[in-house]
């Protein structure tokens, strides 16, 4: 089983004190560049009252306040908008012609932004990540690699240029298209590889029933990414079955870095391979004061964005709402021996109930486990405005259909008990029937509004 090192090969050689020497360098240049190329970062600092001298390593850095999230992000962006004629931001820091690529979030929460935007040297950078992932999970260079995501202007459509830069062919087929437009397509192009989210590769097994079933596609590796599912063991034993190959976890926050699974049985979580692009993860703050945490094995809090190496749009301080579990111990696995990161859930879909902060993310892993006797649909209904949320809880889950009636109460105590000692949160739960929730084919919703 092959070892799991650095997408830049030289870093395998360095030592942790070394790597660290090396991010900040970058971070000090990475500083002088901001300032030096844009005035939204010389009024932050100012406004912060930020004397730069006073930055001389990561932890001087890491005591510095929050500098950006999604909300002065926005307002950067709409002040370029208005006066610099782009929508990239005020702190964009190279020339608006030299961004060769561009996408947004999904705008689900407000204003989309176009966090992932990117220079040439960026793309490369990026597609040297993507490569190395591809390399590690045993798709071959030529092999065509099934992209079905929301296309267009959309986050995950950052990956697709990469893939070719690496020497693989992306099938790109919008999933808003429908389960049977990606089912043809996957059937005509004989692909080694696909890319989705965990639910519609979920909802594709149970809409490939015949000939076969999904594992006709004789995939080399399917690379999932948007949704907590390949930690679950439940989800992914379904999944790898299903498919016949193995199953990896992957993310590439902000467009900036890249972080993925590795092969083993159990799930070490997603291994940060580009140390020197971005302080993500070891930049870790608690999601409530947003002051900052020990750097230590198992840190739990919420991790900030700090890019290293990027022209385009580089963000400083920059809080993701990405609560997470920090482990920094080599992978008992793979050996990978930087930071592994292990997803907990967001801070901005938290609920607050008697006073303890639930993650829907925690509720969705224990209802995961419970399959086969509930499919694994739900629903959390909120009838008021979150966070806060006046108890029980409400949870609408969908039984499996060969569960008996009778068989739902204990069910539901069962469930109770779980969500209680894992989520800390005991909910009322609302039974629907197969099908009464319907799958998603991007990010499955968690909420169901009420209010």
């Amino acid at each position: 089983m092959p070892k799991l090192g650095y997408a830049n090969a030289a870093l395998d050689s360095l030592t942790a004190s070394e790597i660290a020497e090396l991010r900040n360098t970058r971070l000090q240049r990475q500083i002088d560049y901001c300032l030096g190329n844009s005035g939204f970062y010389r009024d932050l600092f100012r406004e912060h009252g930020i004397d730069r001298n006073s930055i001389r390593t990561i932890d001087d850095f890491r005591e510095l306040p929050i500098l950006m999230g999604k909300e002065t992000e926005r307002l950067s962006q709409e002040q370029s908008r208005l006066h610099d004629g782009h929508p990239f931001g005020r702190h964009l820091c190279a020339d608006p012609e030299d961004v060769v690529l561009t996408a947004t979030t999904s705008g689900t929460t407000g204003v989309p932004t176009f966090t992932y935007t990117l220079t040439r040297r960026d793309q490369a950078v990026l597609s040297q990540a993507v490569n190395h992932m591809f390399d590690y999970a045993g798709v071959s260079m030529g092999g065509r690699i099934l992209f079905a995501h929301s296309l267009g202007v959309y986050a995950t459509s950052i990956m697709i240029q990469p893939i070719r830069d690496g020497g693989r062919l992306p099938v790109d087929i919008d999933v808003r298209g429908g389960a049977e437009n990606i089912i043809k397509f996957a059937d005509m192009a004989s692909p080694s590889g696909a890319m989705m989210t965990p639910s519609l590769a979920q909802h594709l097994i149970d809409r490939v029933a015949e000939g076969g079933g999904v594992g006709r596609w004789k995939l080399d590796a399917l690379m999932v990414a948007g949704e907590i599912a390949v930690s679950i063991p439940e989800i992914r034993r379904k999944i790898e079955d299903a498919y016949g190959c193995t199953v990896f976890d992957w993310m590439a926050p902000i467009g900036g870095t890249l972080a993925f699974s590795c092969r083993s049985d159990e799930y070490h979580g997603l291994h940060v391979v580009t140390p020197e692009l971005d302080l993500y993860p070891l930049d870790v703050v608690d999601p409530d004061t947003r002051k900052p945490l020990p750097i230590e094995d198992g840190v739990t809090g919420e991790l900030i964005y700090t890019s290293l190496f990027r022209q385009a749009n580089p963000l400083l301080r920059f809080a993701s709402g990405d609560v997470a579990r920090v482990e920094l111990s080599p992978c008992p696995h793979c050996g990978f021996k930087g930071p592994r990161v292990f997803v907990v859930g967001r801070s901005d879909d938290m609920l607050i109930v008697k006073g303890a902060n639930v993650y829907p993310a925690t509720i969705k892993t224990v209802i995961q486990e419970f399959q086969p006797r509930l499919t694994g649909q739900f629903r959390i209904v909120l009838t008021e405005r979150p966070p806060r949320v006046e108890p029980p809880l409400k949870i609408r889950v969908e039984v499996a259909g060969d569960v008996p009636e009778s068989a739902l109460p204990g069910l539901a105590e069962k469930l109770q008990d779980e969500l209680s000692r894992r989520a800390r949160v005991k909910p009322r739960i609302i039974w629907a029937r197969p099908g009464e929730i319907p799958p998603a084919m991007t990010k499955t919703p968690m909420f169901e509004v009420a209010y």
